[in-house]
């Protein structure tokens, strides 16, 4: 299994990229869309070289999701915890975007740790309110302002439900899918998925089911949420998965995890197509070289030579 990584491959390279060339008063103008629908924008003018605008733009959030102005819960938080006063957080964002960040090179030392946190900026807005309601987790308690029933966007219209207790946090995905191929392997390699957690070497995992229909923690919920033709994956995470450093991995994990299962799905379609059309291939091979016999021997040894119609008439005369 792929894990996806948490930043952004072409927003690190641009951002190491201006960095090491800090001397060369160059002009960007980058625009671009990763999965889920994120769009990124990173600008420098040769006007102020040394000022690098990152603006970020996420899918509109559902009615029931929470979120302050196109943001998830407790987003500007974490931006001020994990980038410290380096940034500065233009209100409000350029128009077109949920967050636009400014970053100052003559300011801020741009070593490769902290410009790696910044091409993860993604990881860090979508994951905040899971960030939230697990600190609270690790310290056995629930955040008061909560509801019973948590809904978090993680796709365009799209979103997941956590229902947080002291003990435990439980986390269900509606799964949906557009395409019925798409349906149908996914289905698949969820009941696969849920098979392979009980194996022993992933005995300290989340637990984790899949169900054709919503699950009782779902009660409540908007009839229209729960609308899922790949069924629903239930995960139920226990103070032991947020301890310390898996933090930040079970947040990234959960955040990405129907993007994490598209990628498989699109991977094994596109390994069943190959292997398809290599078997066309090997037949259409075999019959071009099925060529017809030029000469048939007869019960006595001897041959003939296979006559066409012309040479049967010019025979005849």
């Amino acid at each position: 299994m792929i894990l996806l990584q948490s930043h952004s491959r072409f927003l690190l390279q641009t951002l190491l990229t201006r960095a090491q060339n800090l001397d060369k008063a160059v002009e960007l103008d980058y625009q671009w869309i990763e999965f889920d629908d994120v769009r990124y924008h990173v600008q420098v003018t040769m006007k102020n070289p040394n000022l690098l605008l990152l603006s970020v733009s996420l899918p509109n959030p559902p009615p029931e999701a929470m979120s302050f102005d196109g943001l998830p819960l407790g987003a500007i938080e974490a931006i001020k915890t994990t980038y410290g006063t380096g940034f500065q957080i233009l209100d409000p964002p350029r128009d077109g975007f949920s967050l636009t960040l400014k970053l100052n090179f003559s300011k801020v030392r741009p070593d490769e740790e902290l410009l790696t946190k910044l091409a993860s900026i993604r990881e860090v807005v979508m994951g905040a309110p899971l960030k939230i309601i697990f600190k609270h987790l690790a310290s056995r308690t629930v955040a008061p302002e909560l509801d019973r029933l948590v809904a978090i966007m993680h796709r365009p219209n799209e979103t997941f439900f956590l229902v947080p207790q002291a003990d435990k946090v439980t986390v269900a995905f509606p799964m949906r899918f557009k395409d019925s191929v798409d349906t149908i392997l996914a289905t698949s390699f969820l009941k696969e998925f849920v098979e392979a957690r009980r194996a022993a070497a992933l005995n300290t995992a989340p637990s984790c089911s899949w169900s054709p229909t919503a699950p009782q923690e779902l009660e409540g919920a908007p009839k229209e949420t729960l609308s899922a033709n790949a069924g629903f994956v239930t995960f139920v995470i226990f103070p032991r998965h947020v301890e310390g450093k898996k933090l930040d991995r079970t947040v990234w994990n959960l955040s990405t995890f129907h993007a994490y299962v598209s990628y498989h799905v699109k991977f094994s379609e596109g390994f069943m197509h190959t292997r398809m059309r290599r078997r066309v291939e090997s037949m259409i091979q075999a019959l071009d070289q099925a060529k017809p016999l030029e000469k048939t021997r007869s019960m006595n040894n001897k041959s003939f030579k296979r006559l066409g119609l012309n040479d049967n008439h010019t025979n005849s005369k």
